[in-house]
């Protein structure tokens, strides 16, 4: 056994048994390297990674490749989603050297931790023959070594980093986001949905900020593209048509076959893409996507004290989606004579409709509508009847050995989480929804924020508050949850919360003279780099998401330090805007309600929860709500009557007070 034994960090424990000496990322192991004078190895993946199993039994559970290693390397295995302050580090080495990034990630190092070589999967005799050639070139040449990993770490420093714009008037116009989305447009995949080519991500967040700008600019382009994803994505395999979620990208580019592992990440960010997209389109289809995806987290992804599991591997019994296929044989002994319905509803054939010889990829090619009529079936009939067929087929799938479980309760995607709980509580008005919503924000509060107000990345059992340790992207995904969670409830603690993070978040984080967040707090542990999160990917940069925290909290609290920080950070980042929207869509949807306007909805009285419920009936994606019986915030002062009254504030100007929503609405209309 080696030294990942006290790991909380499942991907590190399924390493514990390698004949490799692996430590994990720590002083010990950085000292031994100094001691030693050893190249260092970071391994850098996570538990539900394929490709990292792949590797991991290819050579790391190898004798005679373990013996290089422990030889010439200290060797460091890294959890990605528990370090991503040292994954990010590495990951932008990586990129810079060969253009691609990925996991496994694999970096060697000089003793001081600067990178000198890396790559992502390996062969097991390439990596031998590398290890050899690198270990080799240490020790004939390490002034050469010292020269690479100088020009090196520059290029980390100033990778993904940006220059400080001095304080202007901020006057951004339509014309700006307009030549900004025409240049997103040229990334469109018109026939298929999503972007480019093969493999396809879901990025929600890119979605939620092209709906948006569809809705305000009334773009039928755009609004073309978003329903064409929203739908391919929802009829493709990258969907779990049996138990609800969609896993982490397809590997063609059609959705339909799909790297098999499910993430707490995208399917919190996918509840609220398509919640949010009910309100806007009211489609019974972007309602079931929702309910399904809310019903497989709490069913497979939720611990009984309320937190939020990491993922589930795309493996198992060693065998990449074996838990989701189906053979055509196995659809009939389950479902008898009922099978050939399903098979047509899902594309399922004898000889099997991917790469694995006679298992299936479940999707969809086809509407009810359609389906219903060619085969004399009503629609009624053929949606009950595929639901209770995908029910049967959920509990026979019960019965077999599941895929691995990453059990970790990381603050930042339990933030994604909850506020996709809100949203879909916004959209549909289900109880239920808002009091798992509820629970999991009480989790948070009770084991991730300390006695200090520090919130802790990791959810540890015997540590109460946990330790202390948490990044740039914990504190706002959880910030924007909170806020998100007092717009619908109205409960204050919710948003005074929210305030007390981010207070937090820019004593710690915050970099006045260069206007931008750091990743890493400022007592965290020293890498060779302090980096900054800017651009938005599958999740939005740690940085979008708290410029666009601060403009909300900036409104709620009439405070004009988060305002200012937030004008600051995205007249940074708006010289870059134009280049590639899908890397800053969180920015663009922050642009985007600079353009067209914040409404403030107010909403205070006896009656405030009706209204409130009936105001979200329309979608109106740029306001933030604020309300209740009783409040503190500054907007709510002295608009407490006998009557139930809407407020619709804009620019620090409020209208008169509405009696009714229609009324309301008008105004914002208006």
């Amino acid at each position: 056994m080696n030294h990942l034994a006290n790991s909380t960090s499942p991907y590190l424990l399924q390493h514990v048994n390698n004949p490799v000496d692996w430590y994990p990322w720590g002083p010990e192991a950085l000292q031994k390297a100094k001691d030693e004078n050893k190249l260092i190895l970071v391994s850098i993946g996570y538990s539900a990674c394929h490709w990292c199993h792949v590797m991991e039994h290819e050579s790391f559970e190898d004798e005679q490749v373990a013996t290089v290693m422990n030889e010439y390397f200290v060797c460091i295995k890294v959890d990605r989603e528990e370090r991503p302050d040292v994954d990010q580090i590495y990951m932008s080495a990586v990129q810079l050297m060969t253009g691609r990034g990925g996991w496994p990630l694999n970096c060697i190092c000089l003793p001081d931790q600067r990178p000198i070589y890396g790559g992502t999967y390996f062969r097991k005799n390439e990596w031998v023959s590398l290890l050899f050639n690198l270990a080799d070139f240490y020790k004939q040449k390490p002034q050469e070594a010292e020269e690479y990993a100088v020009k090196l770490t520059e290029g980390i420093n100033q990778y993904e980093s940006v220059d400080f714009i001095a304080k202007t008037e901020d006057a951004y116009t339509l014309k700006d986001l307009q030549t900004i989305i025409n240049n997103w447009k040229k990334y469109f995949d018109n026939v298929e949905g999503g972007f480019g080519a093969a493999p396809k991500f879901p990025m929600p967040n890119s979605w939620i900020s092209l709906m948006r700008y569809a809705h305000l600019s009334k773009d039928a382009e755009v609004t073309a593209a978003v329903d064409l994803t929203l739908k391919k994505m929802a009829y493709g395999g990258i969907y779990d048509h049996v138990g609800g979620g969609f896993a982490r990208y397809a590997v063609d580019g059609h959705w339909h076959v799909p790297h098999f592992e499910k993430m707490l990440y995208d399917n919190g960010q996918l509840l609220s893409l398509y919640a949010e997209a009910y309100t806007w389109k009211s489609e019974p289809l972007y309602k079931q996507i929702a309910a399904e995806i809310t019903e497989f987290v709490l069913r497979e992804l939720t611990s009984p004290d309320g937190g939020f599991y990491s993922a589930l591997d795309a493996d198992s019994e060693g065998v990449e989606g074996k838990f989701y296929t189906f053979t055509k044989d196995e659809l009939t002994a389950i479902l008898g004579e009922n099978a050939d319905l399903f098979a047509i509803y899902y594309n399922a054939t004898a000889d099997g409709n991917w790469e694995e010889e006679h298992t299936n990829v479940f999707f969809r090619n086809r509407d009810d509508e359609a389906l219903a009529a060619d085969l004399g079936l009503t629609i009624d009939f053929l949606r009950e009847k595929i639901t209770s067929l995908k029910q049967q087929l959920l509990t026979a799938r019960g019965e077999r050995i599941r895929p691995g479980l990453d059990n970790k309760i990381l603050a930042s995607w339990n933030g994604l989480m909850l506020k996709g709980l809100c949203d879909a509580y916004r959209a549909f008005n289900k109880d239920r929804y808002l009091q798992c919503a509820i629970s999991n924000a009480n989790f948070i509060v009770n084991n991730l924020i300390n006695a200090s107000g520090k919130l802790s990345r990791l959810y540890k059992k015997d540590v109460p508050g946990g330790d202390g340790l948490a990044f740039l992207d914990d504190y706002a995904n959880v910030v924007d949850a909170f806020i998100t969670l007092y717009e619908v409830t109205f409960d204050e603690q919710w948003i005074i919360r929210a305030r007390t993070l981010a207070d937090v978040a820019i004593r710690n984080f915050y970099d006045e003279e260069g206007g931008i967040f750091f990743y890493t707090a400022a007592d965290d542990e020293m890498l060779i780099a302090r980096k900054s999160e800017i651009m938005d990917g599958v999740t939005p940069a740690s940085n979008s998401t708290m410029a666009r925290n601060l403009k909300k909290l900036g409104l709620l609290y009439d405070d004009e330090q988060y305002t200012e920080i937030s004008a600051q950070l995205l007249r940074n980042i708006m010289p870059y805007l134009g280049k590639y929207g899908s890397v800053y869509s969180n920015w663009i949807m922050l642009l985007t309600d600079e353009v067209y306007g914040v409404y403030e909805v107010a909403i205070t009285g006896a009656e405030h929860e009706s209204y409130r419920r009936d105001i979200e009936k329309t979608y109106i994606p740029n306001k933030i709500m604020l309300g209740g019986n009783a409040g503190s915030l500054p907007l709510l002062q002295e608009k407490f009557g006998d009557e139930t009254q809407i407020f619709v504030c804009r620019d620090k100007t409020c209208g008169l007070p509405s009696l009714t929503v229609n009324e309301a609405l008008k105004q914002i209309e208006a």
